[in-house]
Parts: structure tokens; C-alpha cells; sequence
């Protein structure tokens, strides 16, 4: 059986991570079958937003699978902390906006795995944290990075040195969370979200991204540059034509992502 699913439907990608009975966990062959998934995502232009989320009903992901975990050697543990970071990376990079569809625990890597997101909607309840500390370590997939640069230094401190868990009421006050949600209603409420945003020209979507996340770590004049260039890829579209074509005609848009 397929540690990962894929599933795509209206330019919306669907990515499970489908071990429900080890609660979503990552194991060395899951880390493999997410970057396979990731790529084919990346290289599919028909895909306009995607969707992480894990099967049932209990976990989104813990994270690193223990019990592989203890049987493994040095070397073979940096061979997983390697592949971990080289996909999450990947996600990070994408240039489609990303949600995290949280239905249940999301600890350790599973919660690094939400923070390489770009949204984040989480049930009612559900516990999350980034716990690694409480293992004598520490979280390895780019947890001590983009958590503080998501919710500042002195949160993602006490959060990650405390090893806390905490639930998604709590973390949506610290602006952790873009929105929480029933349980039943995860799904449905991120692929409205998704909808939502596709509305909007894909192209204009994805440059938007681009230069919001490449202009955070320059100058604010680099900044400027990078969102110049991001807006003149937009300037050749059939979509910024057929933009203004609706708007004379008094309809809706039909974009198509050209």
C-alpha cells in the first residue's frame, strides 16, 4: 500500500500521508514516496494549489516513525534527516500556494511538515507541537527557522526548549494558524480555501508568492526589484487578457493558467 496518496481534481492537488496506523508517521521509504509526489506536483502545470493532509481520523503526522527510528545506525539517521530536509525543501519551493490540512496530531515533523506550508487549518483539538527536545534533540526539518521567522523569536523559544504541546485554539492566538475549524470540516474548509484563492489568476497567484517569500530575506529595495520582475512575468498572459476582457463584459473571468 502507498505511504503517500496523491489525488488532483479542479487544479487542486490532494497529498495524503496515508499510515494512519503508525499515526502519519515518517519512516526513510514515506520521506522517498512524498519527494516522488512532490515532484510530479512541481512538473504538473495543471496543478494550480495542493493540500497535505494524513489519513483519519486521529493525526495529520508525529513525525519521525520511532519505531524504525530505534534500529537505526548514525549514519542511517543523517541519511533520514537528509531526505526529510531535502523534500520539505522541495514543498517550501513550490511555487503553488500550500495548506496544511491539520485533522489531528501534529508533533515533531509532522509539525515541520505544516510550518513548510504556506496556510495552515487546523481542527478544533487537535494537539500540535514541536517536541523534539523532550527526545534530546532537536527539530531537524526547519523547525528552528521558520517557526520564529512565523511567530518570533521568543514564542518559538519557549515552544520548542519546553517541548510543549499545545492545541489549536492556542496556537491560532499566536498566529500560528490561518483558521481552526471542526474536525469533520478540515478538508472541506481547506479545499474552499484553496477555491478561494483560484478565483485569481494562477500566474498572478504563484508570482505573488514568489515575491513575497524571495523578498523577506533582502533589502526592501531588492524587494521591489524581485516584485517588478514577478509582475512583468504576468504581463504576456492570456489570463491578464481575458482579466480585462471580463471586466468589460461585466463576468466573471475564466482563467486557465496561460
Amino acid at each position: 500500500m502507498d505511504s503517500i496518496l496523491l489525488e488532483v481534481n479542479n487544479h487542486i492537488a490532494i497529498v495524503t500521508i496515508n499510515r494512519a496506523d503508525s499515526l502519519n508517521s515518517f519512516n526513510f521509504d514515506t520521506l522517498l514516496q512524498l519527494e516522488g509526489k512532490v515532484k510530479t506536483i512541481s512538473q504538473n502545470q495543471e496543478i494550480w494549489a495542493v493540500i497535505f493532509t494524513g489519513a483519519g481520523e486521529k493525526a495529520f503526522s508525529v513525525g519521525a516513525d520511532l519505531k524504525e527510528r530505534r534500529n537505526l545506525t548514525n549514519e542511517q539517521v543523517i541519511r533520514n534527516l537528509n531526505q526529510i530536509n531535502s523534500v520539505f525543501n522541495l514543498i517550501d519551493q513550490l511555487p503553488k500556494p500550500t495548506i496544511a490540512a491539520i485533522n489531528g496530531y501534529a508533533f515533531g515533523g509532522g509539525m515541520e511538515l505544516a510550518l513548510t506550508c504556506d496556510f495552515r487549518i487546523a481542527a478544533y483539538g487537535s494537539q500540535m507541537g514541536l517536541t523534539e527536545t523532550s527526545l534530546a534533540i532537536i527539530p531537524g526539518a526547519g523547525g528552528t527557522q521558520r517557526l520564529p521567522r512565523l511567530i518570533g523569536t521568543a514564542k518559538a523559544l519557549e515552544l520548542i526548549l519546553t517541548a510543549k504541546r499545545f492545541p489549536a485554539e492556542e496556537a491560532m492566538s499566536f498566529g500560528l494558524l490561518t483558521k481552526v475549524v471542526p474536525n469533520t470540516k478540515v478538508l472541506s474548509e481547506s479545499l474552499a480555501f484553496a477555491e478561494e484563492m483560484l478565483m485569481n489568476g494562477p500566474i498572478a497567484i504563484q508570482q505573488a508568492k514568489l515575491a513575497i517569500k524571495n523578498g523577506m530575506d533582502v533589502n526592501f529595495q531588492q524587494g521591489l526589484e524581485i516584485e517588478q520582475k514577478a509582475y512583468e512575468k504576468t504581463i504576456p498572459t492570456d489570463d491578464r487578457l481575458e482579466a480585462l476582457q471580463a471586466f468589460l463584459e461585466k463576468r466573471k473571468p475564466v482563467f486557465k493558467g496561460k
